[in-house]
């Protein structure tokens, strides 16, 4: 399996980041889930907007492989 690339995965989680396009990339299923369902049913709410976007940054921080271990190239 080729490795994913981190910059495509750090300009979607930049760009789409609330929706969890990020985590769909690189196979994190259950958080990009998580995350498109906060954001679409309570991101009005500025709380939960912060949070979701406080949650990308610490992906965009953290993240260096896929879900399936593969190091990001």
């Amino acid at each position: 399996m080729e490795p994913k690339s981190r910059l495509v995965y750090i300009i979607l989680a930049l760009f789409l980041g609330g929706f969890g396009v990020h985590n769909f990339y690189a196979g994190y299923t259950k958080n990009a889930v998580i995350q498109l369902l906060l954001t679409l049913f309570l991101g009005w709410t500025g709380i939960v907007a912060l949070v979701v976007l406080v949650w990308v940054i610490i992906d965009i921080i953290q993240v260096s492989k896929d879900a399936s271990g593969v190091p990001m190239k």
